[in-house]
């Protein structure tokens, strides 16, 4: 699978732009990083519940 370059990210970019309008970007953001943070810290308890685990 190819990566994506720099002019196709403008243009994905540029189309988020008209969609949701220059207020709503962060705030989308902001969630998308929120999101992963949680997802982060699900999978390091988990890890830390397995390793427990394997332990006892």
């Amino acid at each position: 699978m190819r990566s994506l370059g720099p002019m196709e990210l403008v243009i994905i970019l540029a189309i988020a732009l008209l969609l949701f309008g220059g207020k709503k970007i962060p705030e989308m953001a902001k969630g998308l990083g929120e999101g992963i943070k949680n997802f982060k810290n699900a999978i390091k308890e988990e890890q830390k519940h397995t390793e427990e685990k394997k332990q006892a």
